[in-house]
């Protein structure tokens, strides 16, 4: 009688004890809280130069193919906002952008910087001017990441934390656009060639230090582009393109699903 009193208690104890168990796994297993995804920026963000383009997106030239909608797909976020819109400048993401971004939004994505600094005006004169105007343009657009867009970035980054306190937020940059000594028989000298990978490097740098003073994550593209560039035989980015100007110096299809998705992924 004693050893089946023992026994039953033993069971008994056993199934309490799995109870526990198995509804610790359970509550370990509850589905997460919503997560919400906003993706910010220009048309590097956008997908400018991969196309098939949302036409509900007019001028923004927003696509599936840029790398915020190739994560959002893979990741299936509750919640997935994608203002970034081409040629938007720092002011145009603080005016048009933010309101997707709340307290619930867990993480954010942007590049910007390259526009307010001239970029677009810098490939033209750089194209059609002499090399001497090129690189004196380079220069002019370098003293304005010194003096002036620091502040354009604190104002975006500081609009985005006061939006969304908790978001991890990660600013991506620009690749280098050409492979020097490579394998382009025309257009820029290299001297030219050299001076753009230098003012993106130069850009890159104040995203970089922005974006930490801000304790925001910086994820560089530039390694995953190396030997991707204008003139190494297997581009990821347009050269100029005279039947469509907008995506001369734009990611490919393949620079955003080969290049950006994956450098957004590690830092995501």
């Amino acid at each position: 009688m004693r050893l089946s009193r023992f026994a039953s208690l033993t069971s008994a104890l056993l199934l309490a004890a799995g109870a526990a168990l198995f509804g610790a796994s359970s509550a370990a297993a509850a589905p997460q809280a919503d997560f919400g995804y906003v993706a910010l920026g220009d048309s590097y963000s956008s997908g400018v130069g991969a196309g098939n383009y949302d036409s509900g997106s007019g001028n923004c030239k927003r696509t599936s193919r840029a790398y915020p909608a190739l994560w959002a797909a893979a990741h299936s976020p509750q919640t997935f906002a994608f203002t970034a819109c081409s040629g938007a400048r720092t002011g145009d993401v603080l005016a048009n952008q933010l309101g997707p971004l709340n307290s619930g939004t867990d993480l954010v994505s942007i590049t910007v910087g390259g526009n307010d600094a001239g970029f677009s005006d810098v490939m033209t004169t750089c194209v059609l001017q002499s090399e001497s105007s090129c690189i004196n343009r380079v220069n002019q657009a370098k003293a304005y990441v010194d003096t002036t867009l620091p502040g354009k970035l604190d104002q975006v980054y500081n609009a985005i934390s006061a939006r969304s306190p908790a978001a991890h937020v990660v600013v991506i940059g620009y690749p280098r656009f050409y492979k020097l000594n490579g394998n382009c028989l025309a257009g820029l000298s290299e001297g030219e060639r050299a001076a753009i990978n230098g003012a993106a490097d130069y850009l890159n740098t104040a995203l970089s230090k922005r974006a930490a003073d801000h304790g925001f994550t910086y994820a560089s593209v530039v390694g995953a582009f190396t030997g991707h560039e204008i003139c190494s035989g297997s581009a990821w980015l347009h050269s100029v393109n005279w039947t469509n100007i907008g995506e001369s110096y734009h990611p490919t299809a393949a620079g955003q699903s080969g290049g950006y998705l994956p450098v957004f992924t590690n830092a995501a």
